[in-house]
């Protein structure tokens, strides 16, 4: 089932005792934890506990690992979130027997065997855009900084969006081509935000990966970075997968 948050106001209640979730945030590539701070604001105004992670990009191995440490210091059952290349680091994380659903922010969603690499050379439709990405350089990469604030983040105040262009972090290369072993779609509730407006994951892509899962799919018109553009319907979309919880 497909949703539109179009008119959604996203001004959901506190949570009621014995329903408790914690939140785990996981953020993607060219870009660290901080970008989640007005959706972690609203979360936990509304009586969350939300922890985020601050993964190396590095590896994706690494990556797991520092998601499933985070998913350890959690005082209740988990709602994992990763947006972006953060989507493969969910995928296996999620497996964790404290992980009760799984949602994905405009995000990779991979399948055994399967890297965000291989994802990503599947064709888009004429429309539609990737990421652009220049050439590897000592095994990293990153976005073309001059295409950066349109690319990943067209509806966010360009002055940020500037800075968030040249404060990128490289995202490695081992972590781009590393095949998943573990998917935690295929035992978890999984839900799917799928941005329209996305220049970095094609949006037909992200409908054949939620598609894929099953996922509960929710469309919102958005640029890449929704955490950034909408975080009031983000968190809502957040507390929607805690509920299904």
């Amino acid at each position: 089932m497909t949703i539109d948050l179009s008119g959604l106001p996203g001004d959901g209640a506190a949570q009621a005792p014995g329903t408790a979730v914690s939140i785990v945030l996981v953020h993607g590539a060219f870009v660290d934890g901080s970008g989640w701070r007005a959706v972690y604001d609203i979360l936990t105004a509304r009586g969350h506990e939300v922890l985020v992670v601050q993964n190396p990009t590095i590896t994706l191995e690494g990556d797991v690992a520092a998601t499933e440490r985070v998913i350890a210091m959690a005082r209740y059952p988990v709602v994992l979130v990763g947006h972006s290349y953060g989507g493969a680091v969910v995928t296996a994380a999620g497996d964790d027997v404290r992980v009760r659903a799984v949602a994905y922010i405009a995000a990779f969603a991979p399948d055994v065997g399967e890297s965000v690499a291989a994802l990503n050379e599947q064709p888009a439709e004429p429309e539609e855009a990737k990421a652009p990405l220049l050439p590897p350089q000592d095994g990293f990469l990153i976005v073309d900084p001059e295409k950066f604030p349109e690319a990943f983040a067209s509806d966010v105040d360009p002055g940020t969006t500037r800075f968030m262009a040249a404060a990128q972090v490289p995202w490695g290369l081992e972590a781009v081509t590393a095949q998943t072993t573990r998917v935690a779609w295929q035992t978890k509730p999984t839900h799917y935000l799928l941005a329209t407006g996305d220049l970095m994951i094609p949006p037909s892509a992200q409908r054949r990966m939620a598609e894929r899962m099953g996922a509960r799919l929710v469309e919102i018109d958005s640029s890449h970075a929704v955490m950034l553009a909408h975080p009031e319907k983000v968190a809502a979309f957040i507390e929607d997968a805690a509920d299904s919880a």
